[in-house]
C-alpha cells in the first residue's frame, strides 16, 4: 500500500491544528457508501506518492502545520505505516490517524511506540452488521479491539474520537444504540451527516440523507455512552 493523495493544508480534518493530509490506496472494507471508492477499488489508477518526496514536502511545510493526518482507504493495511510515521514525527509534527479500526495489532505498536497522537476510529454500523460493508468475511472482533485499546489506560492519554457517518438503513436508532454500547465511556462520539454525492455503490447515491432533526434525536441518544457528542456536516 502507497501514498496515492497529498494535500498540502486543511483547517478540518485534525481537531484544533493545521494539518497535512496523506492518502493511503487500498482498503479491507468495501463500504458501499464509501467516498473515497477510487482509493478503495482502483488505487493503481493514481500515481504513486514517494515517501522521501513526501517528507521533503513536509519538511518545508513546517513553518505553517502543526500536525500530519494519515488516511485513506486504510492506512493500517501499508507495511511500512511505523517507519513513515517515525518520519514524521521526527520533525516535529504531530500525527493524527484515520482509521476503520479492523487491524488492532497496527494500532496498538504505534500507540505503543507513541507514534500517533490522535486517532480517529469509525464505527460504521452495529458490529453484527459489520459483513454487509464487505464482499468477503469481517471480523467485527478486531475492530472491538481496537475499542478496548483506546478506552483503557495508558491509551487514554491519547487523544481518540469514534466518528459515525450516519447512513439511512445502516444507522437507525437500534444500530446507534448497539453501537453506544460498544463504546460506552468514550471521550468523544462524533455522528456524521451522509453525503450520497460519491458513494461507491451508485445505488446509495440515491440515498435521502438523515433529516437534521433526526440527527439532533440521534446525538441526544448517543450522549448516553459518549462524554462528548459532536454533529458534523450539519
Amino acid at each position: 500500500m502507497t501514498i496515492k493523495g497529498f494535500q498540502g493544508t486543511s483547517l478540518l480534518d485534525y481537531p484544533g491544528k493545521i494539518s497535512s493530509l496523506l492518502f493511503f490506496g487500498g482498503c479491507n472494507l468495501t463500504c458501499p457508501f464509501c467516498h473515497n471508492p477510487g482509493l478503495v477499488l482502483d488505487p493503481g489508477q493514481y500515481p504513486d506518492h514517494p515517501r522521501e518526496q513526501i517528507l521533503a514536502e513536509l519538511e518545508s511545510r513546517r513553518p505553517f502545520i502543526d500536525a500530519v493526518v494519515i488516511s485513506g482507504g486504510e492506512p493500517t493495511l501499508a507495511p511500512d505505516l511505523e517507519e513513515l510515521l517515525q518520519e514524521v514525527k521526527n520533525l516535529g509534527l504531530c500525527v493524527k490517524l484515520d482509521t476503520n479500526g479492523l487491524r488492532p495489532e497496527v494500532l496498538e505498536n504505534l500507540l505503543r511506540r507513541q507514534l500517533v497522537d490522535f486517532v480517529a476510529v469509525d464505527i460504521k454500523t452495529s458490529l453484527d452488521r459489520y459483513p454487509e460493508l464487505h464482499s468477503r468475511p469481517v471480523e467485527a472482533a478486531a475492530l472491538a479491539g481496537s475499542i478496548r485499546l483506546l478506552l483503557r489506560p495508558p491509551s487514554t492519554s491519547v487523544a481518540y474520537e469514534f466518528r459515525t457517518t450516519c447512513v439511512p438503513g445502516l444507522v437507525e436508532e437500534r444500530d446507534l444504540e448497539a453501537m453506544g454500547r460498544a463504546i460506552r465511556g468514550a471521550r468523544r462520539w462524533v455522528l456524521q451527516q451522509y453525503v450520497p454525492g460519491h458513494a461507491l455503490n451508485n445505488s446509495w447515491r440515491l440515498l435521502e440523507p438523515h433529516s437534521t432533526e433526526k440527527l439532533h434525536h440521534f446525538a441526544a441518544k448517543a450522549k448516553n455512552f459518549a462524554a462528548e457528542v459532536l454533529l458534523r456536516g450539519v
